[in-house]
């Protein structure tokens, strides 16, 4: 452990559907402690709760008395207000309804502030990653699912229902009637998420695949069909953040998630598709690379818990 500052640190928390991860953040956005450990997701709020409190305490255990906030990102619809799950998947049994400022802050005895995961990454790449310095910010994570935050100044857009960003539940031309996750059909996260391209391989040559990775390795080694594929998915996320583009006007916009893995083909179909959709005068937006990889949701997260300690 580093010296630590006079002026103390905050703990953050990433709760993920498989992962949670602790960590002491410093006022510039210095992680110096981190522990992690698997989210009991399928054992019910309690057993969660547990682990993450569990794991904030062996880091003030590393770090005796200087703990001064906490913040939380997690996975779900988070009310930030109230602190309170107002929705979340069966990835995590019994998560919503969780109070999790309230309990937490009971267990740990520091000021809690909670976030949603994809909320805190896009403000801890806007804070200390790639996008710092520009007060506006679009980031768009797309993985399993696609989520969106916007940025504005030292807060996010949490929209009057706290749903803002599901971005992945619009429409989506390259979507057609396709079924999505949602219930609905034609959404982007139909077309453009790593499982549904995955299914989309699948679909155009019948043979089965294990996963993304599996497409991107295919395509790698010059499988036509997973080049399309891929290329597919970069454009369907490109044509929806120009269209996000047109309606927010980000200073910046910042693309994070486990697909953008599948390399520079993807990449260059997302950046030719966003100007295609994009009004002429928003055609030089930067549209940026995420940095800060599984930091990011901790140095956002952290960032909210500097502003109560």
């Amino acid at each position: 452990m580093p010296e630590v500052s006079t002026t103390g640190l905050v703990a953050a928390l990433d709760i993920g559907g498989t992962k949670t991860i602790a960590a002491l953040v410093t006022a510039s956005g210095e992680v110096v402690g981190r522990h992690s450990a698997p989210t009991p997701g399928r054992s019910g709020a309690a057993a969660v709760l547990d682990t993450a409190a569990g794991l904030v305490e062996k880091l003030r255990a590393d770090a005796p008395g200087v703990v001064r906030a906490l913040g939380v990102g997690s996975a779900g619809v988070i009310d930030s207000g109230s602190g309170l799950v107002l929705s979340a998947t069966d990835v995590l049994t019994g998560w919503t309804g969780t109070d999790l400022r309230g309990d937490l802050g009971r267990r740990l005895g520091v000021p809690v502030t909670v976030v949603n995961d994809v909320h805190a990454h896009a403000l801890g790449e806007a804070r200390h990653g790639v996008a710092a310095g520009y007060d506006t910010v679009l980031y768009v994570a797309v993985g399993t699912g696609v989520g969106a935050s916007f940025v504005l100044g030292d807060t996010v857009l949490a929209g009057a229902h706290s749903a803002a960003g599901h971005a992945g539940h619009q429409p989506s031309a390259y979507a057609g009637t396709l079924p999505c996750t949602c219930g609905g059909r034609g959404h982007l996260e139909a077309i453009a998420a790593g499982p549904a391209l995955t299914a989309e391989y699948v679909r155009r040559t019948g043979r089965p695949v294990a996963d993304l990775r599996a497409v991107a390795a295919l395509a790698a080694g010059g499988d036509e069909t997973a080049r399309d594929v891929v290329r597919l998915g970069g454009t369907a996320v490109g044509s929806a953040v120009g269209g996000l583009v047109n309606v927010l006007d980000p200073a910046a916009v910042v693309i994070g998630g486990g697909v953008t893995g599948l390399g520079e083909p993807w990449w260059r179909a997302l950046r030719d598709a966003v100007p295609a959709e994009t009004l002429p005068g928003l055609a030089g937006v930067p549209v940026l690379a995420s940095t800060l990889g599984p930091d990011a949701p901790l140095l956002g997260a952290a960032s909210l818990a500097w502003k109560v300690s």
